[in-house]
């Protein structure tokens, strides 16, 4: 019986939450934001810079908890099961449908169980090479992994993230065998490559700038159709030899779908007002991350229309969870 009455206390409590968030009063507590991918990703970063802010401008704390592994799918499941009522936000990129359109799995949908609150930003990736690697162009790359098929290994922050998905898609137009090694986020696979352990990998800007920048890291190439100015004179994959190829990660919040509407405006005022700060999006801009700002519908759009263009990568690729 003080079981039963201990789980009726803390349903009574969590609707009583929801009511007050219904009726405008929100945060009435703490704000938990899941990364679903270790500590120093991209993802982790960019949620990390927000969270201060939104702390200062709603008055609660708000808390970035990394829940890494399957590709950021266990952070979306616990983050679509928790009370809608705005206490439990999701820092996530495209990483969570690509994976499961390799894993052919349904739950959780970006698309129907979370809603869209506000895209953050986008970033293109680099190809970048520990330095013992006698290669210093994207075609004396190609050219050692043709020499060597199946020998050369590269790592990414998990199956169906955007530098796994730009493996694969390097090494279909570039009509090579090299070998994926997933990790449980973007961070320690960076740390292997700056060991040697791993040759190469597609990592976002965001998370290996500064190994670049200290010359422990060699970039080869951008994966964006456009060069960028935080690393002057290096072209893009497209410019070095595999014309039209494009990749790029972008980092969203979500929340539990039956979040009511009010919550949802709110989060995407306070988070595009913590954006447009100068500091924060120069910050940002020096990490090589594109500042974006827009309505929870405008997120929203932009998913859907990220659909198929992922689900043409993956088809395309013959990208497989093992």
């Amino acid at each position: 019986m003080k079981y039963m009455h201990w789980i009726a206390v803390v349903m009574l409590a969590m609707g009583s939450e929801a009511a007050l968030a219904q009726a405008g009063k929100y945060p009435v507590r703490p704000v938990r934001i899941l990364v679903g991918f270790a500590a120093g990703g991209a993802t982790d970063i960019i949620a990390r810079s927000i969270a201060p802010g939104l702390g200062e401008s709603l008055g609660q704390s708000f808390v970035v908890e990394n829940r890494p592994g399957a590709s950021s799918q266990i952070a979306g499941e616990l983050v679509a099961k928790s009370p809608p009522d705005g206490h439990v936000l999701l820092m996530t990129t495209q990483t969570l449908m690509t994976s499961q359109m390799i894993e052919k799995r349904t739950y959780p949908d970006l698309t129907k169980d979370f809603a869209a609150v506000a895209l953050c930003a986008t970033s293109p990736l680099m190809l970048v090479v520990n330095p013992s690697l006698p290669v210093r162009s994207l075609k004396e790359l190609i050219a050692l992994a043709r020499a060597r098929p199946g020998e050369l290994n590269y790592g990414s922050g998990g199956i169906g993230t955007t530098p796994h998905l730009s493996g694969e898609l390097f090494a279909t137009m570039a009509r090579l065998k090299i070998v994926h090694v997933p990790y449980k986020g973007e961070a320690p696979a960076i740390t292997d490559t700056l060991a040697g352990h791993l040759p190469f990998m597609f990592t976002n800007v965001t998370a290996s700038l500064s190994q670049v920048k200290a010359g422990k890291l060699r970039v080869l190439a951008v994966t964006g159709l456009e060069r960028t100015p935080v690393v002057p004179g290096v072209a893009t994959m497209s410019e070095s030899g595999l014309p039209g190829f494009e990749a790029t990660t972008w980092h969203g919040v979500v929340v539990p779908a039956a979040t009511p509407d009010a919550v949802v405006q709110q989060l995407n005022r306070d988070i595009n007002a913590v954006l447009q700060e100068k500091d924060l999006s120069e910050r940002l801009a020096g990490l090589g991350a594109e500042v974006l700002t827009g309505t929870p519908r405008d997120f929203a759009d932009y998913i859907a229309r990220e659909i198929p263009k992922w689900t043409k990568v993956v088809k395309d690729s013959g990208a497989k969870a093992d």
